[in-house]
């Protein structure tokens, strides 16, 4: 249900489905649609979309933005995703893809933005950095590009469960805190945990029970939890009123700072991305009939750098394939890259529009809170169902379980300890994304071998 979700198990099933003379679909990948469809199917991916309406407004308020500031940064991670969903749509990949906001994105400019003499100058400037690296990496040479390479040693599933296991545990600081909120907060402690259990329930009998409505489940929960956290804190809507019409982009809104240390630190959080977006643009380009060479998914990963760098530069979150935009294409059995063409699109338009924007800063944290706390809970849930799909034994074990608590005790180290450690250092173990996933990956590369010579990279 979150962009979180790097479905690795996707690909293996992709990996039995490969056949470029078979489809899936009744509504082709190169075929086009009339307006109205391309409309309705453009909003329905935006739905599906779920980190879009939650990451802007927790970053905001843990660095304590004016609501015109947070209105902002929810204006530039819609304009971002539709800039890289239009790439993959139309350009580069030329596969029906839609990109929503990355979590692991979200998650290291949150930590990186809180550390001393940071902030999120030095965050976004430093993220600037590191996505127009991993555009460099990403150019195809010879048929192939360094992250393709790297590709084909992060797809076994016991990588891809515990990313997306690091990540959860990563971001469950601003879960179930932020619902319940600080003694200060307006609403502590019994409005924020009553409106965050109604948005909690509306979005999940929706999820279940409703029907054409569930892809809009995350708007209506946030809506439900607002309206029941209004009565008590009533809301204004002035500040919609007396908005202008249209948003106007900044360069580096929140300042600008190179840290090498924290270009690092992003590199290594992009890579997670970029494996589980290029698993899942395998699968999508099976099920259509279609070959991805190496160079065409090595174009892909370049649209996830751009998106990058134009995150850095005007503030927002780089990019993920959601497997729930994934999932409507196999239900709906339309392919059509024009309909992911056209959320870009949308994406944008509801971008620029700062009255937009600030409706969804009027979701109070509570809420936005309790829908995240679902939400990061059934990704968490996920790995594991990644995790089954691994061939377990004594090596996988150790590796597993090495890594799953480097990542969990390098955030329980005393400040004592930390404040002896260089600021790299400090970075690294404190990040489970990072921590984890650098001891999984390393462990995995000696212990379980490297992938078979055929490959798909």
């Amino acid at each position: 249900m979150c962009s979180l979700r790097i479905s690795h198990n996707l690909a293996e099933q992709a990996i039995t489905e490969r056949s470029a003379s078979e489809t899936i679909f009744e509504v082709g990948i190169d075929q086009p649609l009339p307006y109205g469809q391309l409309l309705i199917l453009g909003l329905q991916n935006i739905f599906g979309m779920t980190g879009m309406f939650v990451f802007p407004g927790i970053l905001g308020h843990s660095f304590d933005l004016a609501p015109q500031q947070i209105a902002y940064l929810y204006g530039m991670t819609f304009v971002v995703c539709g800039f890289v969903t239009i790439l993959q749509s139309a350009l580069l990949l030329r596969l029906p893809i839609v990109q929503g906001p990355y979590a692991g994105s979200f998650a290291s400019l949150l930590a990186v933005g809180h550390l001393q003499g940071g902030g999120l100058g030095a965050a976004y400037g430093s993220f600037f950095v590191a996505a127009l690296i991993w555009c460099a990496l990403s150019i195809p040479i010879a048929g192939t590009s360094i992250i393709g390479l790297l590709s084909r040693f992060l797809r076994a599933p016991l990588i891809a469960g515990m990313i997306v296991i690091f990540i959860m545990i990563q971001v469950s600081n601003v879960a179930l805190p932020g619902w319940i909120g600080l003694p200060q907060s307006p609403g502590f402690p019994l409005v924020n945990i009553l409106a965050g259990a109604l948005a909690v329930v509306v979005l999940v009998a929706v999820t279940l029970w409703g029907g054409r409505f569930r892809r809009a489940a995350v708007l209506i929960g946030l809506a439900a939890g607002s309206v029941g956290y209004s009565i008590f804190r009533p809301v204004s809507l002035a500040a919609v009123a007396n908005a202008p019409i249209f948003v106007s982009p900044q360069v580096f809104p929140f300042g600008h700072a190179i840290q090498i240390n924290l270009v690092i630190v992003f590199l290594l959080v992009l890579l997670p991305a970029s494996i589980g977006s290029m698993a899942l643009y395998q699968m999508v380009a099976d099920w259509g009939g279609q070959t991805v060479p190496s160079s065409r998914m090595s174009q892909g990963v370049f649209a996830i750098g751009l998106g990058g760098v134009l995150a850095g530069l005007v503030g927002g979150f780089s990019t993920i394939v959601y497997p729930d935009n994934i999932g409507m294409l196999r239900t709906t059995r339309v392919a059509s890259r024009y309909a992911t063409l056209a959320a870009g699109i949308l994406l944008i338009v509801l971008g620029a529009c700062i009255k937009f924007d600030l409706l969804l800063v009027l979701v109070p944290l509570p809420v936005l809170s309790a829908a995240a706390t679902l939400l990061f809970g059934i990704v968490l849930m996920h790995g594991v169902h990644i995790l089954a799909k691994a061939d377990w034994d004594e090596r996988k074990y150790i590796v597993a379980g090495l890594s799953m608590l480097v990542a969990l005790g390098g955030m329980f180290l005393s400040p004592e300890v930390l404040a002896q450690m260089p600021l790299l250092a400090r970075l690294v173990i404190t990040q489970p994304v990072i921590s984890g996933g650098l001891t999984l990956v390393v462990l995995h590369a000696l212990l379980c071998g490297t992938p078979p010579a055929d490959a798909q990279v």
